[in-house]
């Protein structure tokens, strides 16, 4: 291992990895090795550009916390998370489909009866959200779970509110026994993810915006089903043609539908993939 060189140094790194016992962890370990190797050397990476690196990434290290997940953030922006969701949850023509988790999610959300506001105080116009989670085959689902959160009017989800001491636009509800569900919320607004920190620098400096379009999130959970975490874009957003995170697919859109007295009515319908196959 002594007088290597840019030519040998792929390898030796390699043969270095060679006796890992799990299988998986040395698939992943050798070709992570070969493609950061290939790729320094495709663009004859200099020591500054090296050490620029190691300090941007630094940086999102220090900027994560439990309420901020900045490495979620940079995934998102280089399509790196769709990619994975894209290969991981491909489903019957049909079902639902999924896409981006997002780093606002948050375990142990208050639990809500059908029908109750999950706003919880979060600002923005009244919004009523009614549909159904099904099977393939139309059957509705009793007793899913739901986990729904989503931003207010102002583009912020509740924990980036600085002092805010309960979860708001956020809730977990059970369909009813024929798959039915309905809860009261806020009409989604489209919003920048935070931009502050060295992912909004990449953004700025790539010219590309840090917008999402308006969308609320769900994840889905029923026994016998694969789980689906996906959100339900607003038809009429500006953004659905650049979604920062590359999320939106066309058959998430739904029409927010303005009402009399100036509140907002959502309509979806969520088809569950069953697990294995089976219908």
């Amino acid at each position: 291992m002594r007088n290597l060189n840019q030519d040998t140094i792929t390898q030796a790194v390699i043969a270095r990895f060679s006796n890992t016992p799990d299988a998986r962890l040395k698939e992943i370990m050798t070709s992570l090795v070969q493609h950061l190797h290939d790729f320094a050397r495709e663009v004859k990476l200099t020591e500054t550009e090296w050490a620029t690196g190691i300090d941007f990434l630094t940086r999102v290290g220090h900027i994560t916390n439990e309420k901020r997940q900045e490495f979620i953030l940079l995934s998102d922006t280089l399509g790196l998370s769709t990619l994975t969701i894209a290969m991981n949850n491909d489903k019957p023509p049909g079902c639902t489909e999924a896409t981006v988790f997002g780093p606002f999610h948050l375990d142990n959300a208050p639990q809500y009866a059908l029908g109750e506001d999950i706003a919880n105080g979060a600002k923005g116009a009244p919004c009523l959200v009614r549909g159904r989670v099904t099977g393939p085959g139309g059957e509705g689902i009793a007793n899913a779970t739901m986990e729904v959160w989503q931003s207010d009017d102002e583009g912020l989800y509740d924990v980036q509110h600085p002092g805010l001491d309960r979860a708001q636009n956020r809730g977990v509800l059970h369909t009813d026994s024929q798959g039915h569900f309905h809860f009261r919320s806020t009409l989604a607004v489209a919003y920048p993810i935070p931009h502050d920190g060295p992912v909004g620098q990449m953004l700025a400096a790539t010219q590309n915006h840090p917008w999402r379009p308006a969308h609320l999130h769900f994840r889905i959970q029923a026994e016998g089903y694969e789980t689906l975490t996906t959100h339900v874009f607003r038809d009429d957003d500006r953004y659905l043609d650049s979604d920062v995170v590359f999320g939106v697919r066309q058959s998430l859109l739904a029409k927010w539908a303005k009402q009399s007295d100036g509140s907002y009515l959502l309509e979806y319908t969520f088809v569950l993939n069953p697990e294995n196959g089976r219908l």
